[in-house]
C-alpha cells in the first residue's frame, strides 16, 4: 500500500484541502492525524472492517478499546447510550479538549471498536484539523495513536510515518502536536467516575468541576496486572517502548545521579551503548556521552511533550540500556510517570 502524506497547516487551512482524506475515511480507509496530545490513526467508528484495519495496522491486541473521537456535543448521544449530569458538567468544562469519557455504548458501535466491552469511550480533540476532518467527512472516528503497538506515541507526523508507512492510506502532516501524552480517560458508568488514565486533565482538575473522583489502583501499581480487564487503553498492555531496556531511578535527585552514574560506568565497561534521559537542570551532573535532556522541571508540561520524542531518539541511536530520573507524582507528573513506567516495563529502581 502507498501512504500518501499530506501537509497541512492547522492555522491556515481551507477543508478543501481535507477532501481525501474525508473520502478515505468514508470508504472505510484509514488516516493518521493531529490531534492536541499526539497523532491519532483514525477510521470509521461505526464500522467494524475500519476498526479492525486500526488494529491490524497497529499490531495492537483487539481487546484494547479505541477511543471514539466527536466534534460537537450533539455527537455524543449517537454513541452514548446515557449521559448524565456530571458528564455534562465536565464536558462543559474540557471539552473540546484532551479529556476522555467512558459511557454505556448504543448498539451501532461495533464490539470491535470497544474491545468487546459494552462501553464506548469517547473524546472532542481541540486540534483545528482534527475536529474538521470529523465535520468534513461526517464520520466519527475511532482513533488510537499512530504507533505500532507498543512503540511511543507519535508527536510528529515524521514518527507515523516510520511506523505506519506503507500500512495506510494516508497521512495528515500538521506539525509537532501541542501536549504530547494522550488524553486523560475517565470511566462514567460508575457512580463515582473514575480515572483510568491519568492526563493534562488532572485528578484536581476534575475534583474541581464535579467534586468526588477515584484513581483506578492500576495508575500508581509497581507492576502490570496481565488479568485486568482494560476498559480504557493502555491499561493493560507494555505501551510506549524504546526498544532498548529503560530503568527509572527514584530518589534524591543527587542519589540518583551517583546511582545512574555508577550504571552507565557498568554498562560502558561491557562496552555496552548507554543513554541517560535528564532534564536541564541536572544533564551536566552525568557522565556519559548520550545524555538527553527531557525539558525542564520548572515545566512539566515541556516534560510531558518531549517525552515520546526523547523516546525515539533512543531508538535512532541504538541504545541498548537507558537510565532516567524520576518526578513527582503530582499534577501532570502522575501522567508522565504513567507512560514512563510502561515504557519501562515497571523496571524502577530506588535510592
Amino acid at each position: 500500500m502507498e501512504t500518501v502524506v499530506k501537509k497541512i497547516d492547522p492555522e491556515y487551512f481551507q477543508d478543501i484541502e481535507l477532501q481525501k482524506a474525508c473520502q478515505i475515511l468514508q470508504t472505510g480507509g484509514l488516516v493518521a492525524f493531529p490531534t492536541e496530545t499526539v497523532y491519532g490513526l483514525g477510521g470509521n467508528a461505526l464500522s467494524a472492517e475500519a476498526s479492525d484495519k486500526i488494529y491490524h495496522a497497529k499490531g495492537r491486541p483487539s481487546d484494547n478499546p479505541l477511543i471514539v473521537h466527536i466534534a460537537d456535543m450533539e455527537d455524543l448521544y449517537d454513541v452514548a447510550l446515557s449521559v448524565n449530569k456530571k458528564t455534562l458538567e465536565l464536558a462543559k468544562a474540557f471539552w473540546p479538549g484532551p479529556l476522555t469519557m467512558i459511557f454505556p455504548k448504543k448498539e451501532n458501535v461495533p464490539l470491535s471498536t470497544t474491545g468487546g466491552l459494552n462501553t464506548v469511550a469517547v473524546r472532542m480533540p481541540s486540534h483545528p484539523v482534527a475536529r474538521a476532518l470529523i465535520r468534513c467527512s461526517k464520520v466519527y472516528i475511532a482513533a488510537p495513536s499512530a504507533n505500532r503497538s507498543g512503540r511511543p506515541s507519535p508527536t510528529r507526523a515524521e514518527h507515523v510515518i516510520e511506523d505506519m508507512d506503507g500500512r495506510i492510506d494516508m497521512i495528515l502532516d500538521g506539525g509537532p502536536v501541542g501536549i504530547g501524552i494522550e488524553s486523560t480517560i475517565i470511566d462514567m458508568t460508575e457512580e463515582i467516575p473514575v480515572i483510568l488514565r491519568p492526563g493534562y486533565i488532572t485528578e484536581d482538575m476534575v475534583k474541581g468541576v464535579i467534586g468526588s473522583v477515584l484513581t483506578d489502583p492500576a495508575i500508581v501499581a509497581v507492576s502490570p496486572d496481565k488479568n485486568i480487564v482494560a476498559k480504557a487503553p493502555g491499561m493493560k498492555y507494555r505501551h510506549y517502548a524504546p526498544r532498548g531496556q529503560m530503568t527509572i531511578v527514584e530518589g534524591d535527585l543527587a542519589a540518583v545521579t551517583e546511582k545512574i552514574n555508577v550504571l552507565v560506568k557498568e554498562q560502558e565497561k561491557e562496552q555496552k551503548k548507554t543513554a541517560v534521559i535528564a532534564t536541564e537542570e541536572s544533564k551536566e551532573r552525568y557522565n556519559c556521552s548520550r545524555v538527553y535532556s527531557i525539558g525542564s522541571r520548572k515545566s512539566e508540561g515541556s516534560i510531558a511533550a518531549g517525552l515520546y520524542d526523547i523516546l525515539r531518539q533512543m531508538d535512532a541511536i541504538g541504545a541498548e540500556y537507558i537510565y532516567a530520573e524520576s518526578f513527582a507524582e503530582d499534577t501532570l507528573g502522575q501522567a508522565i510517570m504513567n507512560r514512563m513506567l510502561k515504557a519501562a516495563g515497571y523496571h524502577r529502581i530506588k535510592v
